[in-house]
Order: structure tokens, then C-alpha cells, then sequence
């Protein structure tokens, strides 16, 4: 079994913010200030979990936030990812700009105008990449190459001779 965690020793300082924080209309303070005046008293990480309605992990991640930072804990941080992780590689990248200067026909597609969303579907029939990703993907993918990407523009072109002169609205 391991070790139970608590709350280091807190100050009279950081004992009053935090019975403020009881006060707090912010749920997310509120709970964080639960978290850490039950841990101070001992109360092992599952029972404070089971009173505060939250996962035990949760209140240990917020009790090894209030040990390292003290009251920034109470801080609502950023919930992106700290690393990314492209899901393209350099060359699948390259290779993903070759396949969108041919035409979607030539994958077996039923359209000449190729969308992020097609993409994303071909490079996974070519194995660029280990999953389906999404058409966002492909547009991050193709900026991180430099390439502009902009939405598919129809144009109506006619065989007959006349067709500009009747598309401008001239008469005889």
C-alpha cells in the first residue's frame, strides 16, 4: 500500500485565504480549498474524494500543487497539452502536399475538388497516418508547411460560344 499524501504545514496566512476561499462563488476554487483544509486535517485522499465528489487522484494532484506552489494552487491553470506531437511526420507531410496536387479521382474519390476532410480520409487509405484524423488536422499540417488552404471555389463553364455573352446579359 503506499503512503498516504497531505498538505504540508500551512500558515496562519494561508489558513485564513483559504477558509475565504470556502466563500468563494468560484466552484473551482471552493473545491481546492476543501481539498487542502481536509488534507491538513488528516483525512486520507479517497474519503476527502468521496466528500468532495471528485476522482482521489484529482485531490492528490491538488494536494502536490499546494506542496510545490502553496496558494497558486488555487489558480485555474491551462488545460492544453504541454507537448504536442505533430501527426504528421516531415516526409508523410510531403508526401500529404504530393497527393493534394493530383486530382481526388486518382484515389478513387468520386469528386475533383478535394476537401480537408477528403484528405485526412486518403492519407489514411496511404498510410500516412496510424489513425483517421480530423480535416483540422490536415489544415494545421498543411500551415506547418506553408501551404494556404482555402475553400474550393465552383466556376461554371459552358461549351457554347455564346455563353459569355448571354452570362453578361447582353441582347441583340
Amino acid at each position: 500500500m503506499t503512503q498516504p499524501i497531505f498538505v504540508h504545514a500551512i500558515s496562519e496566512n494561508e489558513r485564513k485565504q483559504l477558509k475565504e476561499g470556502l466563500r468563494s462563488s468560484d466552484s473551482f476554487i471552493l473545491r481546492r480549498c476543501q481539498i487542502i483544509l481536509a488534507s491538513e486535517r488528516h483525512e486520507r485522499s479517497t474519503a476527502i474524494a468521496r466528500s468532495v465528489g471528485c476522482d482521489d487522484e484529482t485531490v492528490r494532484d491538488v494536494i502536490k500543487a499546494f506542496n510545490e506552489s502553496g496558494l497558486d494552487a488555487l489558480k485555474m491553470r491551462s488545460r492544453r497539452p504541454h507537448h504536442i506531437q505533430a501527426a504528421f511526420s516531415p516526409e508523410d507531410a510531403e508526401r500529404l502536399r504530393e497527393i493534394l496536387h493530383q486530382s481526388p479521382r486518382a484515389y478513387g474519390k468520386p469528386t475533383s475538388v478535394w476537401t480537408c476532410d477528403l484528405a485526412a480520409e486518403v492519407s489514411f487509405d496511404q498510410k500516412l497516418t496510424q489513425e483517421r484524423v480530423s480535416g483540422e488536422t490536415i489544415r494545421a499540417t498543411l500551415k506547418r508547411l506553408g501551404v494556404k488552404w482555402s475553400r474550393a471555389k465552383h466556376w461554371i463553364v459552358s461549351p457554347d460560344p455564346e455563353y459569355e455573352r448571354k452570362k453578361s446579359g447582353e441582347t441583340d
